[in-house]
């Protein structure tokens, strides 16, 4: 398999030089973007999310040129259970701190998922399409968008799916382990979205924070994810291949999977207005699973 070659406007991002505060300090996105430029990652222990206020202070203190929420509570079956915990985390706080830069006249790059919509269909969701989460990590997430839009801040709300790293848990780690024991796996093949690497994600907040500095005309709803679009199953086969792992992949329905909250099928998202604002293609996942597993020192 060939180097992937990053594109430029990624490239530009290691060159980043204006202060950036980061909610978020361990978190697949949040660790990327300490590893690619000048930034202050706060990590719970100096801006817990389930004290909104105490982050809206942050800000305040640090007075920084633009702030990234890669913050958030994602325990998607658990939120079924705490859901009022999971809103204060994913709708309170990004909320306050959208009011605190406000205050401030510094933008907020606000991470999103495509969980705010209801999941069906094929076409891909255009930002501004009708939301309605079907779980409650869904619905806090979405009352952090209408938070955020309501407090007149300059923002960039980006939504994106499937996150994947070198870093903690997701699905590109779970398949590894699994594949250390295991020569036959099933997996859902009916749900449809864009592996996004945390990389990538990293390095296009970076851009918008930039861009929204100069221009806070771009401000609004943006989506942005891996492509192509494929099914678990098809990733968990890609993820496989370029491990040089022999297991077995056997596509099943999701409900052959039950999960205390109710998945997606439809996590396809139209990602062209990135593009168009903010000259940000859609990443091709392929080439960041590559980078993924060689961090992760996984070779044929």
């Amino acid at each position: 398999m060939a180097t992937p070659v990053e594109p430029q406007w990624l490239r530009a991002a290691f060159w980043h030089e204006i202060m950036i505060l980061v909610f978020g300090k361990t978190g697949q996105v949040a660790t990327e973007l300490q590893q690619i430029g000048d930034v202050v990652a706060l990590g719970r222990d100096q801006a817990d999310l389930a004290n909104p206020a105490a982050c809206a202070d942050a800000i305040r203190t640090h007075a920084p040129r633009a702030v990234i929420n890669a913050a958030a509570y994602t325990a998607v079956d658990r939120a079924e259970e705490v859901e009022a915990l999971a809103t204060v985390i994913n709708g309170d706080a990004p909320t306050a701190m959208a009011r605190a830069c406000e205050e401030l006249g510094i933008p907020l790059i606000h991470i999103s998922t495509d969980y705010v919509f209801d999941g069906t269909g094929v076409a891909p969701w255009q930002p501004d399409d009708p939301t309605a989460p079907q779980n409650a990590y869904g619905r806090s997430k979405l009352a952090g968008e209408i938070g955020i839009r309501n407090s007149g801040a300059v923002h960039a709300i980006l939504r994106t799916s499937w996150v994947v790293s070198a870093h903690g848990a997701n699905f590109v780690k779970t398949m590894l382990r699994l594949s250390d024991t295991r020569d036959a796996l099933t997996i859902v093949a009916d749900q449809i979205g864009g592996p996004t690497p945390a990389r990538y994600i990293a390095a296009a907040c970076l851009q918008i924070a930039d861009q929204l500095i100069a221009d806070p005309s771009k401000s609004g709803t943006y989506h942005y994810s891996g492509a192509p679009d494929v099914s678990w199953a098809d990733f968990a086969w890609a993820i496989f291949e370029q491990a040089g792992k022999r297991v077995k992949v056997t596509p099943i329905p999701t409900t052959d999977y039950p999960t205390p909250a109710k998945r997606p099928l439809n996590s396809r998202m139209n990602c062209s207005a990135a593009k168009q604002v903010f000259g940000i293609a859609r990443p091709n996942w392929r080439d960041g699973l590559h980078v993924i597993l060689k961090d992760l020192e996984v070779t044929k």
